[in-house]
């Protein structure tokens, strides 16, 4: 199997490419600097082991065509990051270029590859699809989007690839939550201040969690690879989501620290203005069409799953 992965240098790429490159697979990195990829990735990804072959690399500015002939199935994670960061005009114009033109241009170089291109294209999306849904109800793929500016860029990002279905290109959108690891990702920095004894709750503390281990969640990627008939969105969630007064409790008896130190709504709606909402509005985001497809989770609860990454 030859694949092609943007956003390969990142956090989910990364680990995604040690994985296809342990199953044999043919991995080519799609990446704007591709000789500085090649000597930052092929040196070794911190906390995961060396791959037994390391992948191709080819220049891509996220507009441009690609050579997509030969490709079997194309894995689109590229993209600015959403959460921890002020929604400036200009924030949300990369934000929305990194995702939905970058898309696009996949769409395009399907297209222009034709019967010899990728039969399978996997995209990234997110919960945030769903909007700010306080309470206990439960969200399935089937919940309808929400009307806030994450929303709205993921509506945009999946409608995009699903374009190639008219190809007969079986194409899925990944709705992500957070993504739980013991090497980078968010995890890293929400248990900083723990470990420095004044973590605590987010705001009210009442917003919903919907998180994955980054086990569980490459496990879903690989079967959505090897099933190639299961189309449109699935929830890359947990089947417990959790409040962020929940998380914060766990994460500080799981590292013996107190959870005590709520940091206020105003206090980040101040440093990070509309980039807040996502800190302090959530989802209960629930995994329905993964369980359905036999995905069995090896981290459905979340104290063990912060163990796994926080303890040696």
């Amino acid at each position: 199997m030859k694949a092609l992965l943007t956003g390969g240098t990142g956090f989910v790429g990364r680990a995604l490419r040690s994985r296809l490159l342990a199953r044999g697979v043919d991995v080519t990195i799609a990446t704007r600097d591709p000789e500085r990829a090649r000597l930052a990735l092929n040196s070794g990804t911190p906390g995961l082991p060396i791959e037994p072959t390391s992948a191709s690399f080819v220049g891509w500015d996220g507009q441009s065509q690609l050579d997509l002939r030969g490709f079997d199935v194309v894995v689109h994670l590229a993209g600015e990051p959403v959460v921890g960061v002020r929604y400036t005009s200009a924030t949300k114009k990369q934000i929305r270029t990194s995702r939905i033109e970058s898309a696009e241009s996949l769409v395009r170089s399907i297209i222009a590859a034709g019967p010899t291109g990728p039969k399978r294209l996997l995209s990234a999306s997110g919960v945030g699809y769903y909007g700010a849904v306080p309470g206990e109800r439960s969200l399935d793929e089937s919940a309808p989007p929400g009307d806030d500016f994450l929303a709205r860029v993921c509506v945009d990002w999946e409608a995009a690839v699903v374009k190639t279905g008219e190809l007969g290109v079986k194409t899925a959108s990944l709705r992500f939550g957070v993504i739980l690891a013991r090497t980078g990702g968010a995890l890293e920095v929400m248990a900083r201040p723990f470990r420095c004894f004044v973590g605590g709750p987010l705001g009210d503390g009442e917003q919903v969690l919907s998180w994955i281990h980054l086990d569980d969640l490459l496990s879903g990627v690989e079967l959505l690879i090897d099933k190639p008939e299961l189309e449109g969105p699935f929830n890359f969630t947990a089947p417990e989501a959790v409040t962020n007064q929940e998380f914060s409790e766990t994460l500080g008896r799981v590292l013996h620290r107190p959870a005590l130190v709520r940091t206020p709504a105003f206090a980040l709606r101040a440093l990070f203005g509309e980039g807040a909402e996502p800190i302090l509005k959530g989802q209960r985001a629930v995994p329905r069409r993964l369980l359905e497809a036999g995905l069995t989770f090896r981290y459905p609860a979340l104290e063990p799953a912060l163990r796994a990454c926080l303890l040696p």
